[in-house]
């Protein structure tokens, strides 16, 4: 018995060992960058996202929202990896003063370089992953709420989607931007 709790003791230790954390903070102190690295995974979330990453336009005249009450950024840029799975959300958060039916008109034009975009009417933007083996069950997006104001466009599948979801803000638009894209299999996205 004593040489399994030592023997756990060691793989623990060896474990711990070979995990590795880096912050990156900004200039005012606030943590920027958070890189996490284990045998079993990784862990990376970053301030740092762009129209870029994220594939879709800033809608013209779009201002990136500020952090709220709560403290919260408007942009984050997460990868999440390990054996058998990994995950990359990028999320930014807009705000215009353009009229909610304008700005879906215009990303339904822009998204079409994914493929057909799926209109839902929800309450909440809604992250619809698939992170089981690529090989089961449909992976077409599919609208999970009938009703609500919040308009989302989703184009693409579970496992590699584009959303953009318009909610009215006041006289306008508040506009996030998101890119999902899961892996079932040993793949680092």
């Amino acid at each position: 018995m004593r040489r399994i709790e030592l023997t756990i003791a060691v793989v623990a230790i060896g474990i711990v060992a070979a995990c590795s954390v880096n912050v990156k903070k900004e200039k005012n102190g606030e943590d920027k960058q958070v890189d996490v690295r284990t045998p079993m995974g990784n862990i990376h979330v970053s301030k740092d996202a762009s129209p870029d990453d994220v594939g879709i336009p800033v809608y013209p005249g779009a201002r990136l929202k500020q952090k709220d009450d709560s403290g919260d950024d408007k942009s984050a840029n997460v990868n999440i990896s390990g054996f058998g799975y990994a995950l990359k959300v990028v999320a930014l958060e807009y705000e215009s003063n353009d009229a909610p039916s304008k700005v879906v008109s215009y990303y339904k034009d822009h998204l079409n370089q994914y493929g057909n975009v799926l209109v839902c009417h929800t309450a909440h933007l809604d992250l619809n992953t698939d992170m089981k083996n690529h090989d089961e069950g449909p992976h077409a997006l599919t609208c999970d709420g009938s009703s609500g104001v919040t308009v989302e466009l989703k184009v693409g599948t579970k496992d590699n989607q584009h959303i953009v979801a318009v909610d009215p803000e006041g006289s306008g638009s508040k506009i996030s931007l998101v890119y999902v894209r899961t892996h079932g299999k040993d793949a680092e996205i």
